[in-house]
């Protein structure tokens, strides 16, 4: 192992990386110290790839391309190319749940039903269906087809953003044409602005790039959300465990890893099957264990209480321990190592997206229309190759947490049954008792420590009586190390924020789901301006956000729709702009006049959190809001 960066902060990881290396089995840390110092021209975003005359470097003796690009207009290009990539994974995550939600009502879907009337009774009110004397079905339908038109749309604007954001926050977004007329229609504009010879502007790239993101964060994310709520039930709040350890010897283990629910709510569902449990107790077994990796975790966490086995760097070293059986994975984040390490083991690779093959592993192709029975099948398999077994080595390392948050139970947790509001964290943060609320998301990567990141940003934060929301992998951080249990208020929170989670009984850290669910965050901020007293628009909210460990162009994404919705947000480590001082003063800067929100790219994530917290603090001056009640913890950065 090298000395040069501690891997994890992980006891669990680092004993697996240990292992692996025992068995001389590289993981993503030792590919990542093979790969040695790095191209400078690709990490400042200087390496033109766009046309077959090229590749073009950008350099002070050759500061333009073969076509007069200047490294501005590079960088501008290859960074919205980002955006849209990223954009196109969420999205097309939605659009998946649409369809699925459409065919269940049509009744084609096996093994699916609407699972929330009532959610879906509140989508459709949004988006103008009247509901009166329909069925369930019949509103179903039409609401996936609005849902779907989306994606395809040609003309106009998209619909969500009029109807949940305020209304001086919506015109500021018309006012500098930042909102996408349809999700696909903006992804494809950026490829075409991209092109050689078309847009050299690097505003005006960068502008195009924000809107972009729009259709991500307003309507592809948000919609698999909602009609993920409608179709598999709204999340509660629940009990379970994150880490290796919540695998278990003497049951079949299956992690479900990648992005999408769609299989993996029938994937458990089968483990629980009578018949298949009964197969697994011939085998040997005292029953299944489904866990997750990713965000495909965080989506059967947040609705059927199922374990985390743990986030991205992870996914190698669950296959370390010898214990699980089979590793079923779908799209987003799957590393093609895991195939290699599963022949060194006993167990299966099943992929199920025609999206998303890897050579080497079996492909059984996920339908809607035989959900269950795929499901049940590949359980199956599972379960007959518990007995292959070998030697199991499972991390004696394991956490308790409490997930499932959403906007609408939060109320009932702030304000009770019978006044469910925001009022009390509007009040909270309005009287000085929480300075604002940050959202910490993102992913790991080898870059840097793993989970180290988000702890360091998540616990600061904390000190300084800021109520935290996390999704995705940076949640599963958090939740390893114990922040997701509303215990964790009194060892890390500030006075101020202790006393609202002792009086509510929430974590001081709040798991709000997979990375798509980064939606819940804005309304939940839609919801505050709503609730009154903190501006009239989404800039004007004592809030930030931040991805401490980023690793693709999701991460990109996401942070570019926050900024775009007002919002500051510190980014880790920095994106590929450095090669250009003009793309950069725009992001950091000159994007706040527009939008009111801003990135940052302080790569220490103390130093980081430190500046969202002066951002707070910026905006609770310009609200005229009561000094904090207690102390200021750190030194403000000069």
């Amino acid at each position: 192992m090298s000395d040069k960066m501690r891997r994890s902060v992980d006891p669990a990881a680092e004993e697996m990386m240990a292992k692996a290396g025992e068995c001389d089995i590289g993981t993503a840390f030792d590919r990542h110290e093979k790969q040695g110092k790095r191209c400078g021209f690709g990490e400042q975003g200087l390496c033109c790839r766009i046309c077959e005359m090229g590749p073009c470097r950008i350099t002070a003796k050759n500061p333009v391309g073969i076509c007069g690009a200047k490294a501005s207009t590079v960088v501008a290009r290859h960074l919205i190319r980002q955006v849209a990539a990223g954009a196109a994974a969420h999205s097309d995550h939605g659009h998946d749940i649409a369809h699925t939600l459409k065919i269940t009502a049509k009744g084609e879907a096996e093994g699916y039903e609407i699972k929330s009337v009532e959610r879906l009774h509140e989508v459709a009110g949004e988006w103008g269906i009247d509901t009166a004397g329909k069925s369930v079905e019949d509103i179903a339908v039409e609401l996936s087809g609005k849902a779907l038109d989306q994606f395809g749309q040609q003309e106009g604007e998209i619909h969500l953003p009029e109807v949940r954001a305020p209304k001086a926050t919506v015109d500021n977004w018309r006012k500098h044409g930042l909102l996408p007329v349809g999700i696909e229609h903006d992804i494809v504009e950026t490829l075409h602005r991209t092109h050689e010879g078309v847009d050299a502007d690097y505003k005006n790239l960068l502008m195009h790039g924000f809107r972009t993101s729009m259709g991500d964060g307003w309507a592809g994310s948000m919609i698999a959300t909602d009609l993920g709520d409608i179709l598999f039930g709204e999340p509660q709040p629940v009990r379970s465990q994150a880490n290796l350890g919540v695998m278990k010897e003497d049951h079949v283990n299956i992690v479900v890893h990648g992005h999408e629910p769609t299989l993996s709510e029938m994937v458990v569902a089968a483990s629980r099957d009578e018949e298949i449990l009964k197969l697994a107790a011939e085998k040997g077994a005292k029953g299944i264990i489904v866990g997750g990796i990713c965000c495909t975790a965080n989506e059967i966490l947040m609705r059927q209480g199922a374990p985390v086995v743990g986030n991205f760097l992870h996914q190698e070293l669950a296959i370390a321990t010898g214990a699980v059986d089979l590793m079923l994975v779908d799209v987003q984040c799957i590393m093609p190592a895991v195939v290699e390490h599963a022949a060194r083991f006993h167990t299966k690779v099943v992929t199920t997206s025609k999206k998303a093959k890897i050579r080497g592993a079996e492909h059984i192709q996920f339908d809607e229309a035989k959900a269950l029975s795929i499901a049940k099948n590949i359980v199956k398999k599972a379960v007959e190759n518990f007995p292959n077994r070998n030697v199991v080595s499972i991390p004696d390392h394991v956490t308790d947490l409490v997930a499932g948050f959403t906007v609408k139970n939060t109320f009932h947790h702030l304000g009770g049954k019978f006044r469910a509001s925001f009022r009390p964290l509007n009040d909270g943060i309005i009287t000085g008792r929480l300075r604002g609320v940050a959202a910490v998301i993102g992913c790991n990567t080898v870059k840097k420590t793993q989970d180290e990141g988000h702890l360091n940003m998540v616990k600061e934060l904390l000190r300084n009586d800021v109520l935290v929301v996390m999704t995705g992998c940076g949640a599963t951080a958090c939740a390893k190390a114990g922040l997701m249990q509303p215990e964790a208020a009194k060892e890390y929170a500030g006075e101020g924020l202790q006393e609202i989670c002792e009086t509510v009984g929430l974590p001081p850290v709040l798991h709000l789901g997979s990375c798509v669910d980064n939606s819940r965050i804005l309304v939940a901020l839609c919801e505050m301006s709503r609730e009154g007293g903190l501006g009239d628009k989404l800039s004007d909210l004592p809030i930030a956000g931040a991805a401490p460990e980023a690793m693709c162009e999701k991460a990109i994404v996401i942070g570019f729709y926050c900024v775009a919705s007002g919002a500051f947000v510190n980014f880790s480590p920095k994106m590929r702009i450095s090669g250009s001082e003009e793309v950069e003063k725009f992001l950091t800067e000159d994007i706040e006049e527009i939008t009111g929100g801003k990135f940052c790219f302080e790569e220490d994530a103390v130093e980081g959190a430190r500046r969202m917290i002066d951002h707070m603090d910026v905006k609770r001056a310009a609200l005229k809001l009561k000094p904090m009640m207690y102390a200021q913890q750190y030194k403000p950065v000069s």
